[in-house]
């Protein structure tokens, strides 16, 4: 795409940022096709990041703050803090734990010292179907709550995550993991759910968290907390979980 040339053109103070307003060759993990109809939030940004920093070291991290700078850009709006809008590990945004609503997708190339990162991410808006969007959970919330909260516009929100992930980077880069997990946890949907391991049969284990490189951590019964990986065929990220040797 236009933005990964022009990423190694510009001066690196310089931010880059492409918006769509729709998408006909979106891709997702592992290659799947990503179709966006119009009213929903999608753009690619380009960061640096140094290597011998602290997210430079934990690159997978940046998914997750991506996500969570999503869901912040709608919930730090005052008025908005209850929009059930949360985060799903690794790389999801979902109306409660129910329904996804957005994902984001990282690649990064590593040049001399710096990460050079372009960071996908889409998110629905203002269009029903085929799921939910982010104004029919405000419209739902104005209704059941007596509230009269504004839609929102794509536009605002995308300019919103912007400013977000921007902080979080910055206090990532200062405090590390450390620095942002607690709001991470707050917005996610995993606290104590059950998950198996390796296969469908498998050893049931309950998430705790994630580790310092942005793992899953699942704690086994009699085997103590253990990092984990997805297995990599399964549609669904939390499916069939792998503990690395």
């Amino acid at each position: 795409p236009l933005i990964g040339r022009l990423m190694f053109e510009l001066p690196e103070e310089m931010g880059l940022i492409a918006v769509a307003v729709r998408q006909t060759q979106g891709k997702g993990r592992g290659g799947n096709v990503w179709l966006s109809p119009v009213g929903c939030a999608l753009s690619t940004l380009h960061i640096s990041i140094p290597l011998h920093s602290n997210l430079g070291q934990r690159i997978p991290f940046i998914q997750h703050l991506v996500s969570l700078a999503v869901v912040e850009a709608v919930r730090s709006i005052p008025g908005y803090e209850d929009i059930d809008l949360r985060v799903k590990w690794p790389n999801d945004i979902y109306y409660s734990d129910l329904m996804k609503l957005g994902g984001v997708l990282v690649n990064s190339t590593l040049i001399e010292t710096t990460f050079h990162i372009l960071i996908g991410f889409g998110f629905n808006v203002n269009n029903s179907n085929p799921t939910i969007c982010i104004n029919d959970l405000i419209a739902k919330f104005n209704k059941e709550e007596g509230a009269e909260l504004k839609p929102l516009s794509a536009d605002c929100l995308i300019a919103r995550t912007v400013t977000v992930l921007e902080r979080l980077i910055e206090v990532f880069q200062e405090k590390g993991p450390n620095g942002v997990l607690p709001q991470y946890y707050k917005y996610w949907i995993h606290s104590g759910k059950r998950v198996r391991l390796r296969d469908e049969e498998g050893p049931l284990a309950w998430i705790v968290g994630i580790d310092d490189y942005g793992y899953l951590q699942v704690h086994e019964e009699g085997k103590g907390v253990e990092s984990v990986h997805p297995d990599g065929n399964s549609f669904d990220m939390l499916r069939n979980l792998i503990v690395p040797k």
